[in-house]
């Protein structure tokens, strides 16, 4: 489990690919990886990867098909960076909202708005995921808790603070890159619930 508190960045500085599997290895920053083990969680960009070597600083991490297909992680190139977060452990505060590192969708960073102390982003979604995205609700973006502001057909916005667009990759994205996206699973569980009982209640009505 993840609290969507994104710890820093780290660079990819290996990256092995094969057919639909590729395996990459980050450099953490000074303390990040500080009691990291074999087998243990780091979410990369949200996204939920397992260590399979660990080498100093430096730590690898395999790919699946899957992953590569529906997460950003499939564009990456040696040298980019990542968001990571290592997984919570029991007693640690939780300062933003559980995540389980399981990306749902990835959204399209369509525009930047910039003010002198913060910086609002507008994202575009599939129609049909919207749904699961509202006003003042919470939602994971590339691994990071935010809070949902405004919400306008398949668009909504996020507003950032220093502290996140300097800890984060926010503050280097540029219009039309992607972003992975993990829903408050509190928001879709309730969601996807209630549409079943309608649609068993009432049908295509």
């Amino acid at each position: 489990m993840f609290t969507g508190i994104v710890q820093g960045t780290a660079k990819i500085v290996s990256m092995d690919r094969k057919t639909q599997f590729q395996t990459h290895i980050i450099e953490f920053p000074q303390g990040l990886s500080e009691g990291l083990t074999l087998g243990a969680s780091v979410a990369h960009n949200g996204c939920c990867l397992t260590v399979t070597q660990i080498d100093g600083q430096r730590a690898a991490f395999d790919l699946m098909q899957e992953t590569l297909a529906v997460t950003n992680l499939g564009a990456l190139q040696v040298g980019d960076e990542v968001n990571i977060e290592r997984a919570a452990k029991f007693g640690d505060e939780i300062g933003g909202h559980s995540m389980s590192g399981h990306i749902s969708d990835m959204a399209t960073l369509v525009e930047i708005i910039e003010s002198e102390h913060n910086k609002t982003l507008w994202f575009e979604l599939p129609t049909d995921s919207m749904k699961y995205v509202l006003t003042k609700g919470y939602i994971g973006l590339d691994g990071c808790s935010l809070t949902i502001g405004q919400v306008e057909k398949n668009r909504f916005n996020v507003h950032l603070i220093p502290e996140t667009l300097q800890r984060t990759l926010f503050g280097r994205r540029q219009v039309g890159d992607k972003v992975n996206v993990e829903y408050d699973p509190q928001t879709q569980a309730i969601i996807d619930t209630v549409e079943r009982v309608l649609m068993a209640k009432f049908g295509d009505k």
